[in-house]
């Protein structure tokens, strides 16, 4: 039996529907509604068995919507959804509500989109996340390079409990071929055992015309190095992805670029992680 195949960062967006402040024209192919039938066939086409559905706003209204669409579309593993960080009270009401759905999983927050770089520090948000690590959630970091990225030991420090996984692995200088201080940075994080990473949203991380598996490999072979397959997951970042390639493109070259590791940590990023820290089945 071949082991599970699972995209752990993808998502869905109906501008009819929800608000997503971020999501303007300015950004381009991606500013259209992207719903599951559009993803269905290139997940079958790249083998994919489940994924990971992510917050793409930081409302009530993208949450239900994902947890509606994990009921119709067996496909859809695990949900990350948002709840308030900032009161923790209503960080509890908000986890009540959503827990005892079947699939949720975590929730995130799209701190890179706050103006304050150190918001994740604040003593209300992280009052807040140690309600998260009281559900047994996930936090999903969106720990973008150089903003966020170097608070990672402070939080593991102060919720020691939390699963904490880092999106995009903070979005690494890949484009301007360097490593320095993001990886410094990622190997502090990776000290901590409770911190996990997807090898997700690279490819908008490099030049956008030319990116190849060979781009992304130093990158991969060093938190491998650090974190080791069994914290590392695989992620398309669809449909962000489309903005350099499409599904097929970041499936085929992250497997060229993950060649010459063990089938065991090869199967590890492309599914088995993931199984064991969403709980997919």
């Amino acid at each position: 039996m071949s082991a599970m195949k699972i995209d752990t960062h993808q998502h869905f967006w109906n501008l009819n529907k929800v608000e997503y402040p971020w999501l303007t024209p300015s950004a381009g192919v991606i500013y259209r509604t992207f719903a599951p039938a559009e993803l269905a066939p290139q997940l079958k086409a790249a083998g994919i068995d489940k994924t990971v559905l992510v917050q793409s706003a930081n409302n009530t209204e993208d949450t239900i919507s994902m947890l509606t669409q994990s009921e119709d579309y067996d496909w859809i593993g695990a949900v990350v959804g948002w709840v308030p960080l900032l009161r923790p009270d209503q960080t509890r009401v908000y986890l009540q509500r959503y827990s005892g759905h079947p699939k949720f999983r975590g929730m995130r927050h799209l701190i890179h989109n706050e103006a304050d770089p150190d918001w994740i520090i604040q003593d209300g948000v992280i009052e807040g996340l140690k309600v998260l690590a009281e559900f047994n959630m996930v936090f999903e970091f969106v720990a973008v390079y150089p903003n966020h990225l170097k608070h990672a030991p402070l939080l593991c420090e102060r919720l020691p409990n939390l699963t904490i996984v880092i999106d995009h692995l903070a979005k690494p200088p890949i484009k301007d071929k360097q490593m320095g201080d993001w990886a410094a940075q990622m190997a502090a994080a990776a000290s901590f055992p409770n911190v996990y990473a997807k090898v997700s949203g690279l490819n908008t991380a490099a030049d956008y015309a030319t990116w190849s598996a060979a781009d992304l490999k130093p990158y991969i072979d060093f938190v491998i190095e650090k974190f080791g397959a069994d914290r590392l997951m695989f992620g398309s970042d669809w449909p962000v992805c489309t903005l350099a390639g499409d599904y097929a493109r970041v499936w085929a070259e992250t497997n060229t670029a993950l060649a010459g590791q063990s089938q065991g940590e090869i199967d590890a990023i492309l599914g088995g992680t993931a199984q064991r820290v969403y709980r997919v089945s």
